[in-house]
């Protein structure tokens, strides 16, 4: 008896207690939207985080709320956002299909280096351990942090040393450009066609020597598109690129350094060939 009593005081005792949580449950459970269930099945449940979420759920969850947008979803794109448009009722407006940009150009045979790194085979640990092997302090490391962060097999390295995006898989989440110490990856338009492929800051004369495709902010695409390239810190920025008049694109091709260039131009896919080749 002694050990049967405090063996029957427990057993009530635990039915009490869960009989208690089943009561608590029913009378305090929140009773969860079914539309939420209902989008994330159809998101792509990648959970790639380039919609502002941490998950396609969480995503669903913040459109039921009204907190966000229907079309943010960049690896579903239109199509998910019509989807999600028919679910609730509502009319959606179409997204602009992006893509990664690499922003420079310093190949192995471009650029000048400082040395031989030799350690971990990442673009931070380099940056942390020697600021890079590169002279060029706004150049490419090239040792291939963007391309393990992709989730979509978007990106490798090529044989010149430096990242290329594969179109036709990315999908614009932002992976690469958190991945890259450098900041040289963007996410744009892919219809933008005008883009400044450097962010070397240097004056001229010293971004020349430590990169042969260097901006050199000599200012020749700035005076043929003056309302929409402007020189900031010895860079040209394209402040207007979906509306530069189609006349000022051609002189665009005296940049001494080629570090500005029309996208989609039949001269820029041969340039693009040979470099790869």
């Amino acid at each position: 008896m002694e050990i049967l009593i405090p063996l029957i005081t427990m057993g009530v005792l635990g039915l009490l207690f869960s009989v208690g949580l089943v009561i608590a449950y029913k009378k305090l459970r929140v009773e969860e939207n079914p539309l939420i269930s209902k989008l994330e099945e159809i998101l792509p449940g990648v959970n790639c985080g380039a919609c502002g979420y941490s998950g396609c759920r969480a995503y669903a969850q913040g459109i039921v709320d009204g907190k966000t947008e229907p079309n943010l979803c960049s690896v579903g794109g239109n199509e998910t956002a019509q989807k999600i448009a028919d679910l609730l009722g509502i009319e959606v407006t179409q997204t602009v299909k992006k893509v990664a940009r690499v922003l420079c150009q310093g190949t192995i045979a471009l650029a000048k280096f400082k040395g031989e790194y030799r350690g971990i085979n990442s673009c931070f640990s380099a940056q942390i351990v020697c600021g890079g092997n590169k002279l060029c302090e706004y150049g490419c490391l090239g040792f291939g942090d963007c391309v393990r962060a992709c989730p979509f097999d978007a990106m490798y390295i090529g044989d010149d040393g430096l990242p290329v995006v594969i179109e036709e898989n990315c999908v614009a989440c932002g992976k690469c450009v958190e991945a890259c110490p450098r900041k040289i990856i963007e996410i744009l338009p892919v219809f933008q066609k005008v883009i400044v492929f450097c962010r070397n800051k240097d004056k001229g004369s010293l971004a020349r020597k430590l990169c042969e495709r260097a901006c050199i902010g000599c200012g020749i695409c700035s005076r043929a598109c003056p309302d929409g390239i402007k020189l900031e810190d010895n860079l040209a920025i394209v402040y207007n690129p979906l509306n530069l008049p189609q006349e000022c694109l051609p002189k665009l091709e005296k940049c001494p350094t080629k570090a500005i260039r029309v996208i989609g131009d039949e001269r820029e896919r041969i340039s693009t060939q040979q470099r790869a080749g």
